[in-house]
């Protein structure tokens, strides 16, 4: 993050504007728009920064420009001066206005007309009545904190209003019965309990999150994270959500599986909206088996959310068809390279072995004993489905040798495809 986005309350504050011509007469409506005491001037002058909150420059002489950026950054006077960059200590975004919200697209100003176009497409997404409908929020604030004193409880009351029946109601322009439904809403009974959603985090490209599984993260009050969910992912989460790292590792565990089963079960327990964030797909090398039975048996509710698992990113990233010409495919894990060598060989498709680096050399050894043809073609895929994906392809013999030099760091998934 660049800069630091900020909403600057300027009602009633002295704002000046240097300029004459229409990007300076832009400039000086937006700030009347946000109640500001505007005051303008074609030319600079240091004494018209006194007593001002917010600068702009804009269709000025360059010398005034300049003068105008050095004397209110001087003063700690926020100041922008337009097409400018380098003479600005703000930026100013493109703004969506949906009173009382307010959403802001900025580039850094890197390419201020992507964001202007960034802009349109989320200005079409969200229609004017949401201004109507958080000024419905507004009304009934003094209310709601009375009645849901409990933070985590009044957050999931307003999510489900805002997100449900109060919204359509309001977006529908039936503000009375908006305001009724509302009312019912806040005179609910909170939730007995909380809620454990164990969702796949996919290889850890943020853009391959399900649309749940990003919803989910910003409306939880706890994630609960493996070691290998990106970071791009977890800023995906509301920012206050309490974040707790449970990653295991071959060499170092975190927090024994007992313990993290234990902690969304106390989670759960304390009324809280918990996201168990896994790696890939929950279900799959996940061991969501045990986290499953402890909730089960403790009564708290979960849902489970798929995610992309690694076998299907890795071969979509580098272009390798799972199942061309083969009825089967087979995940394995080749966590400890004991498996069953012959049945998977003589399956005649493609196979996934996860976590399979490590135990890459007991691999070659029991799929070759077992009938692999030497010259099989293997794949090596190292972070796949992420911008530091790399690949190794070879025979088995080749890839156990090249492998301990070639890796990095970072899940690796070993594919082998059996002679047809």
């Amino acid at each position: 993050m660049q800069t630091f986005p900020i909403f600057l309350n300027l009602h009633g504050r002295k704002a000046l504007v240097v300029g004459d011509g229409e990007a300076a007469a832009r400039k000086a409506e937006a700030l009347q728009r946000a109640g500001a005491d505007l005051r303008t001037a074609p030319r600079f002058r240091p004494t018209l920064l006194d007593g001002c909150a917010i600068a702009i420059g804009a269709d000025a002489p360059d010398a005034d420009l300049e003068a105008l950026s050095a004397a209110a950054q001087s003063r700690g006077i926020p100041v922008n001066i337009v097409d400018c960059p380098a003479l600005c200590s703000y930026i100013t975004p493109s703004v969506i206005d949906r009173d009382p919200v307010t959403i802001a697209v900025s580039s850094g100003g890197a390419a201020p007309v992507l964001a202007r176009l960034l802009r349109a497409k989320i200005e079409a997404s969200i229609a004017p009545a949401y201004g109507k409908l958080a000024a419905l929020a507004d009304r009934f604030k003094a209310d709601i904190r009375q009645q849901w004193p409990d933070l985590a409880q009044r957050r999931r009351m307003l999510e489900r209003a805002l997100g449900g029946r109060v919204a359509d109601l309001a977006l529908a322009g039936q503000d009375a019965a908006a305001e009724a439904e509302m009312r019912r809403a806040i005179a609910s009974a909170p939730e007995p309990s909380g809620i454990v959603y164990l969702v796949g985090a996919g290889p850890g490209a943020a853009d391959l999150l399900t649309l749940r599984a990003q919803r989910l993260l910003g409306e939880a009050d706890v994630i609960v994270h493996d070691r290998l969910v990106s970071p791009e992912v977890l800023d995906m989460a509301r920012r206050d959500a309490d974040r707790i790292d449970v990653g295991k590792s071959a060499a170092c565990h975190t927090l024994p599986q007992a313990e993290i089963a234990a902690l969304m079960v106390r989670l759960g327990r304390e009324g809280r909206k918990v996201v168990r964030l896994k790696g890939g797909d929950p279900l799959v090398f996940g061991r969501a088996a045990e986290e499953l039975a402890a909730l089960q048996a403790a009564g708290i509710p979960f849902e489970i959310v798929p995610g992309i698992t690694a076998a299907l990113a890795c071969a979509a990233s580098a272009a390798i068809p799972l199942t061309d010409g083969a009825r089967t495919l087979t995940l394995a894990t080749g966590h400890t390279g004991d498996l069953p060598f012959e049945a998977l060989v003589h399956t005649g498709g493609m196979i996934a072995c996860y976590m399979g680096l490590h135990a890459l050399p007991r691999l070659r050894d029991g799929f070759l004993a077992a009938g692999l043809d030497p010259a099989a073609p293997c794949t090596l895929i190292q972070n796949g489905g992420t911008s530091a994906q790399r690949a190794l392809c070879g025979t088995l013999a080749e890839l156990s040798e090249r492998a301990p030099e070639w890796s990095a760091d970072g899940p690796t998934l070993l594919l082998v495809r059996p002679a047809q």
